[in-house]
C-alpha cells in the first residue's frame, strides 16, 4: 500500500513513486511511503488558521474530555494496531507498550488535565503578586497556549506511542499538531492516525499527518510555532540550526537517544533479592523491544568484584530468551525494525568490539523460531566489557539494539563519575538495600539524568521498570539527550504555553483572569452565597460575617474537644517564653472552625461538599479578647463537563479587631449547578 499523508483535512497520496518500506520479520514489502508534492506551507497555514482556533474555542476540560474519548476509541480498536505492529518486530508485550502504552498516556493527561487546570483557556501560575502598599496595582502571572503550530517529529520505536505522548499535552494545551513519523514503521502510525480522524473527535485542523519527507515545512515556522524531536542527536542538532527556527526563535525540543545507565550498589551481593533485580532489570532492557529503546540500558556498572558473577547470570537469563517470529507463540524477542537498522546496529557493535571485550554474544548459536535468519532483522543480545571504562568508547558509541556493556567500578564516586562520562541520559536507575549508598549515588548522579529509579525489594513489585517513562513524569534528560522534558504530566502541557506577567488593578486582573484577586471588589447583597447554585455565582460573591470575640474559655473548650494540648495554648508563663507569643494563643485549627461557623449558611442547598482547604497560613497570634471577622469571597468557579455541580474556590481572610489577618486560605466546595 501506498501510505497517505493527511493535511488540509484531506487524504493525501503522492503521485511519484516513494521508498519501499519492508517488514522488519520476512523482509517482504509493506508499504511505500513519499509525500512528494504537498504544500507545506499550506499544513502550516491549516493548522494556525482553522486548527488552532477550532481547539481554543474550547476549554482546558472540554479538550481533556476529547482525549478521553479519543482514548476509549481508539482502545475499542487496539487489535487492529497490534495486529500490524508484529510487521515491526515487535511482540504482543513490546505491541503493549506501544499501543496500549500509548492510549493510556491520553487517559492519564486527560485526567490529570481536568484535575489540575482550570475549566478555562488562561491558567495562573503562582499566587497574586502584591505590589501596591494600599494594593490598587497588583500582577498575577498566567499561561496561555502559543497561537501558532506544533510540529512532532518522532522516531521509528514506538510509532504509536511516540505519536500520542506529544499530542496529549499539545492538544489540552490548545495547540494544533502536524505529526512526522519515521518512516521505517510510519505504516502503524497511518493506520492509528486513520481511526483518530474517522472518530470525529478532534475539531478540523487540530491534528495533520506527514508520511514522508517535510519538504520545507520547517522553514515555515515563526515565534508562536514549536518543534517536538525525537531521534538521534545528531539529526536533532541539525534540525534545531534550521536557519527559521534560529531566527524565529521558534520553540525546539529535543529528546535524543541517550547512553543510559544502571547501577549496582556496592552493598548488593550475589543471590540476594536485590541481586536477581539487577540481573532482570538489564536483561529486559536488552531484549525488550529487541533493545530498540531510548531508555534502554547501554551502561551497566557494577562492582568490581562482581563482574564475573554478574556475567554468568547475565548469560544465563539471555539464553532463555527466544527470539523469532513475535507473531508466534513463546517468542520473547522479536526482530530489529528492518534490515537497515541491524546493519546500523551491527556497525556501531563493531566500533564497541574494537574497544571492549565481548563477553556473551549468541550470534553464533541464533536459532530462530518460525522465522528466516536471511530475510529477517533479527539479531542475538551482544553484552560487552569496558576493560578501561573510564576511556572507553561504550560513552559515546550506540548500538540502538539489543547491546550493553559492563563498567566496573572500585568505590561509589567512581560510579558516579562513569555516569556522567554518558555526557547526560534519559534515565539512570540504582539498584540497592542500603538507604546510604542510594543517597549517595542518586544525588550524585541526578544532575546528568532526567529520571532515575532508585530500586529494591520493597518497591520491585509495584515498579514500572527503569525504561518506562510515564505520563505522569517528566521525559527528557540534559546534555546528549537533548535537554527536553516530554511529558510530566500539566510540565508537559505549558511547553505549549506563554507564561506572561500581567499588570493592573486587582478588577481588571480580575476579569481577565476569572480569579478574584486581593483587593479587586467584593459584590455584596441580600442572598447569601452559599443559597446560590453553581450558574447563579458569581466571581467576587462575598460574605462580610458578624463579628465574634475570642475567649479563654473558648481556647479551653477547644483543647479538650480536639485533645491538643500544646503548651502555648495552654501555660501563659510557658507561652510567653515562645519568641512568637505574648500570651496563651489560640489554636490556629480553632480559627478555621470558628470562621467556617461565622460565614456557613446552614441550611440545606445547592453547597453539597467541602472538599479541602488550599494555602492555609496563620499570619498573626490570636489572643483572649480578640475580635475577629471574615471575609469571604468567591475565588475562582470550574465548572466539571460532565456532572450535575461545579467546583467553588472561596478565598477566606480572617481579620482581627486592628483589621490585621491572622488567617488566609482557600475553601474548596462543590456547588450543584
Amino acid at each position: 500500500m501506498k501510505l497517505a499523508s493527511y493535511a488540509g483535512g484531506e487524504w493525501y497520496r503522492a503521485s511519484a513513486a516513494g521508498k519501499v518500506l519492508t517488514h522488519a520479520v520476512n523482509g517482504e514489502a509493506i508499504a511505500e511511503i513519499s509525500s512528494d508534492g504537498l504544500d507545506f506551507a499550506a499544513v502550516a497555514d491549516y493548522a494556525r488558521r482553522v486548527g488552532g482556533p477550532a481547539l481554543r474555542r474550547h476549554s482546558f476540560h472540554q479538550r481533556a474530555l476529547m482525549l478521553k474519548e479519543l482514548a476509549k476509541y481508539l482502545m475499542q480498536r487496539k487489535e487492529l494496531f497490534y495486529q500490524l505492529s508484529s510487521a515491526t518486530g515487535a511482540t504482543r508485550s513490546d505491541s503493549w507498550i506501544d499501543i496500549e502504552g500509548g492510549i493510556a498516556t491520553l487517559f492519564t493527561y486527560s485526567g490529570k488535565g481536568r484535575r489540575e487546570l482550570p475549566n478555562s483557556n488562561i491558567c495562573l501560575d503562582g499566587p497574586q503578586e502584591i505590589i501596591a502598599r494600599d494594593n490598587t496595582f497588583t500582577a498575577q502571572h498566567v499561561y496561555t497556549p502559543i497561537q501558532g503550530v506544533a510540529v512532532h517529529i518522532n522516531a521509528f520505536n514506538f510509532p504509536c506511542w511516540g505519536m500520542l505522548e506529544k499530542l496529549a499535552p499539545t492538544l489540552i494545551a490548545g495547540v494544533p499538531a502536524i505529526v512526522k513519523p519515521a518512516s521505517q514503521t510510519a505504516y502503524l502510525t497511518e493506520l492509528m492516525f486513520r481511526h483518530i480522524v474517522e472518530s470525529e473527535i478532534l475539531p478540523p485542523g487540530a491534528v495533520q499527518l506527514i508520511c514522508g519527507s517535510t519538504g520545507n515545512l520547517l522553514d515555515q515556522l515563526d515565534f508562536q510555532d514549536a518543534v517536538s524531536f525525537t531521534g538521534s542527536a545528531s539529526t536533532g542538532l541539525m534540525l534545531k540550526k534550521t536557519p527559521a527556527i534560529i531566527d524565529n526563535s521558534a520553540r525546539f525540543f529535543m529528546e535524543a537517544d541517550s547512553l543510559n545507565c544502571s547501577i549496582l550498589g556496592s552493598d548488593v551481593e550475589p543471590g540476594s533479592a536485590e541481586f536477581e533485580l539487577y540481573i532482570k532489570e538489564v536483561a529486559r532492557e536488552v531484549t525488550a523491544k529487541t533493545g530498540q529503546k531510548c531508555t534502554a540500558i547501554r551502561r551497566a556498572i557494577i562492582p568490581a568484584e562482581r563482574l564475573d558473577a554478574v556475567t554468568a547470570a547475565l548469560a544465563q537469563r539471555l539464553a532463555k530468551t527466544v527470539i523469532g517470529n513475535p507473531a508466534s507463540e513463546g517468542v520473547r524477542m522479536g526482530a530489529l525494525a528492518g534490515m537497515e537498522q541491524r546493519a546500523d546496529v551491527l556497525a556501531q557493535v563493531e566500533k564497541l568490539r574494537a574497544e571492549n571485550e565481548v563477553l556473551i554474544d549468541r550470534s553464533g548459536e541464533l536459532e530462530l523460531v518460525d522465522a528466516d535468519a536471511e530475510r529477517g532483522a533479527f539479531m542475538a543480545p551482544v553484552i560487552l566489557h569496558a576493560t578501561d571504562p573510564h576511556r572507553s568508547n561504550a560513552h559515546d558509541v550506540e548500538a540502538f539494539g539489543p547491546v550493553s556493556t559492563l563498567m566496573c567500578y572500585r568505590d561509589d564516586d567512581e560510579a558516579v563519575a562513569l555516569a556522567a562520562c554518558g555526557k547526560g541520559s534519559l534515565v539512570a536507575s540504582v539498584i540497592t538495600a542500603d538507604a546510604q549508598v542510594a543517597t549517595r549515588l542518586t544525588t550524585g548522579i541526578a544532575a546528568c539524568h532526567g529520571r532515575v529509579l532508585v530500586l529494591n525489594q520493597a518497591c520491585a513489585g509495584e515498579s514500572t521498570g527503569h525504561g518506562s517513562p510515564l505520563p505522569h513524569l517528566i521525559h527528557g534528560g540534559p546534555g546528549r539527550a537533548g535537554g527536553s522534558e516530554e511529558m510530566g504530566g500539566i510540565r508537559g502541557v505549558k511547553h505549549y504555553m506563554q507564561r506572561t506577567a500581567l499588570q493592573g488593578s486587582p478588577d481588571m486582573l480580575t476579569a481577565i483572569t476569572g480569579c478574584w484577586m486581593s483587593g479587586s471588589e467584593r459584590r455584596l447583597d441580600a442572598v447569601h452565597p452559599f443559597k446560590k447554585r453553581f450558574n447563579e455565582l458569581e466571581i467576587g460573591d462575598a460574605v462580610v460575617t458578624d463579628k465574634r470575640e475570642i475567649t479563654l474559655a473558648d481556647i479551653e473548650a477547644f483543647a479538650e474537644l480536639s485533645g491538643d494540648k500544646f503548651y502555648a495554648h495552654m501555660d501563659a508563663a510557658a507561652a510567653k517564653r515562645n519568641p512568637f507569643f505574648e500570651d496563651r494563643v489560640a489554636h490556629g485549627y480553632f480559627l478555621v472552625s470558628m470562621a467556617a461557623g461565622l460565614f456557613v449558611w446552614p441550611g440545606e442547598g445547592p453547597v453539597l461538599a467541602n472538599y479541602g482547604l488550599d494555602h492555609l497560613r496563620f499570619a498573626a497570634p490570636v489572643y483572649a479578647g480578640d475580635i475577629l471577622q471574615v471575609q469571604f469571597t468567591c475565588k475562582q468557579m470550574d465548572n466539571r463537563e460532565t456532572e450535575d455541580y461545579g467546583e467553588v474556590r472561596w478565598d477566606t481572610t480572617i481579620v482581627n479587631q486592628d483589621d490585621q489577618v491572622v488567617a488566609n486560605y482557600d475553601v474548596l466546595t462543590l456547588v450543584a449547578k
